[in-house]
């Protein structure tokens, strides 16, 4: 009975992690994209904002994939994944184009409640409510972890950049805000017609090749 409870306190936080990285992961590709283009069509630099944000995405995905090996999600939290993506990035890369200053700060703010769950997550795992099980391989690679480290390990690294991605975040709708960088609707549908032609370029590319 005890055995079951934690397994099932386990399952709980591991999919709890797994769903806000799925989220998570969305901001940082949606920004980088959009600013891409937006560098290409006036022919600016970003001021490393492109390179921060892409960044931001590619360990907020080594997040979920780490995650995804604590939680051994089922095929129906594997469709739920799909589902608050989907959902997520379109609404996000609309917020985006019309106030990035706002998107920004709701991005600070998801990362704030990330923290707050991976710091009741350390709390269980050294109360020992949760099993403090062996880290997973790809975490000890990607973070650089000593071979025996262990749940806790991962957890802690991961909590310490979510912190990073929420300061990263409320800054840079702060910039956002003194920049003045709020789009009008012409600026929109330039934005979305560019990344309407990427995607269909990127589309037959992919058709030829297969």
């Amino acid at each position: 009975m005890v055995t079951n409870c934690v397994n099932f306190l386990q399952r709980r936080y591991g999919c709890r992690a797994m769903m806000l990285e799925t989220v998570a992961a969305v901001p940082g590709m949606v920004g980088g994209m959009l600013l891409h283009l937006r560098s290409l069509r006036r022919f600016e630099q970003s001021g490393g904002w492109i390179r921060a944000l892409m960044e931001e995405a590619e360990n907020e995905r080594m997040h979920l994939m780490t995650f995804m090996e604590v939680a051994k999600p089922r095929w129906y939290e594997r469709a739920l994944v799909i589902a608050v993506q989907g959902v997520f990035f379109n609404a996000y890369f609309l917020g985006y184009l019309l106030s990035p200053k706002f998107a920004h700060r709701v991005v600070g703010y998801l990362e704030e409640e990330a923290i707050h769950s991976y710091t009741e997550y350390l709390k269980d795992l050294e109360a020992g409510v949760i099993e403090n099980t062996p880290a997973p391989a790809i975490a000890i690679d990607y973070w650089g972890l000593p071979a025996d480290a262990r749940l806790k390990d991962v957890v802690t690294v991961v909590r310490a950049d979510e912190a990073h991605h929420r300061d990263v975040n409320h800054f840079a709708s702060v910039r956002a805000l003194h920049h003045a960088v709020a789009e009008n609707i012409v600026t929109v549908c330039v934005e979305l017609i560019g990344v309407f032609v990427a995607y269909d370029t990127f589309r037959r590319t992919s058709i030829t090749r297969g």
